[in-house]
């Protein structure tokens, strides 16, 4: 996918989370995340989101801390996420494609303003689903090359990380597989007491499967919703269900 489709898909997304959040109510709960509320969600994806802003703007080449978000709540809260995205993807739209900054996964991408908008982008379509659950009704849909995208995302970018916590004493291998998105929707996870070693291919033998539609499948890795299918060991799947968390 091209920077530009993640922009877009950024600018929907946000606004569609700041309309779920506005009917949802501050005090409502956030079912896949039972600590948040409403608030919280809103308070947290606004705080990244200028987090991020401020990077590529300033092109700072070094990590820095995450903001606090300001003492707002209810409809102020939600105007100020508003502000929020659009200073991100204003900011986005108007840095240079050579832009120099910090990112902090290894996923591939071919810069860091690519990285930063295609990270705000699944940022954004996470916890816009949040909203949708916690407003409750049927939520928006995910298209399956963004949801194959993202999947990607967390086992080669997330989980290659030094502080992924993916991990089982005995080796073990797992296979993921979206099985509407093509025959290169698929990947294969390899466990061990190290970071995990992902593939997009289905490399050799593995002990269990977790699969399902690309959309559907995107949330449940993302621990929203439960895995479509398991086949093989099941303990693989309690093992993400446990350990996989961001």
């Amino acid at each position: 996918m091209e920077t530009a489709e993640f922009l877009e898909i950024l600018d929907r997304e946000g606004r569609s989370l700041a309309a779920a959040a506005a009917v949802a109510g501050p005090d409502a709960k956030v079912p896949a995340c039972p600590q948040w509320q409403v608030r919280d969600l809103v308070r947290h994806t606004g705080s990244v989101h200028r987090w991020a802003a401020a990077l590529v703007a300033g092109g700072h080449t070094a990590p820095r801390p995450v903001d606090e978000p300001p003492e707002l709540d209810g409809a102020g809260l939600v105007d100020w996420y508003r502000d929020s995205h659009r200073l991100l993807v204003d900011t986005l739209a108007a840095a240079p494609a050579d832009v120099r900054c910090w990112t902090f996964h290894p996923a591939p991408n071919p810069s860091p303003l690519a990285f930063w908008t295609r990270r705000q982008a699944h940022e954004t379509t996470v916890h816009r689903y949040d909203a949708e659950a916690a407003r409750g009704g049927t939520p928006s849909p995910i298209a399956p090359e963004f949801a194959v995208d993202g999947i990607d995302e967390l086992l080669r970018g997330f989980h290659a990380r030094s502080r992924s916590r993916l991990r089982s004493e005995e080796p073990r291998v797992l296979r993921v597989r979206a099985v509407d998105a093509g025959a290169d929707a698929v990947w294969t996870v390899r466990l061990t007491a190290e970071p995990p070693v992902t593939v997009r291919a289905a490399e050799g033998p593995a002990e269990a499967e977790l699969s399902g539609p690309a959309d559907q499948l995107y949330l449940a890795l993302w621990n929203r919703t439960a895995v479509p299918q398991v086949t093989g060991d099941a303990s693989l799947a309690v093992l993400w269900r446990e350990r996989s968390g961001i």
